[in-house]
């Protein structure tokens, strides 16, 4: 979520996608597509809205060696990412077994 500066500025947050992700997306079905669009408006605005039910993945965590997060747009289909100061990296999309 944007955070006001120390002047009263709200800083921007900066949305990456890494290639892999990218093709992920790419491999969803119409249906998936439009889930993850509809889910992506609430994203831009806060990772972390209570409707994305956001949660830190151990495993992918410890992969990285960084905290990986994951958001989830409809039932099975999540998506994982991770925080860089004010730049948000998705690095997969996919069911639950992006996780593995």
């Amino acid at each position: 979520m944007p955070k006001p500066d120390p002047k009263g500025k709200k800083s921007e947050m900066v949305f990456r996608m890494t290639p892999g992700c990218r093709k992920a997306l790419e491999a969803l079905t119409g249906q998936q597509r439009e889930q993850a669009d509809a889910a992506f408006k609430i994203f831009k605005v806060d990772p972390f809205d209570p409707r994305l039910k956001t949660h830190k993945i151990n495993k992918l965590s410890a992969r990285y060696k960084r905290l990986i997060l994951s958001a989830t747009i409809a039932g099975d289909l999540k998506a994982a990412f991770y925080v860089d100061g004010n730049t948000v990296v998705s690095v997969d999309i996919g069911t639950h077994d992006i996780y593995k």
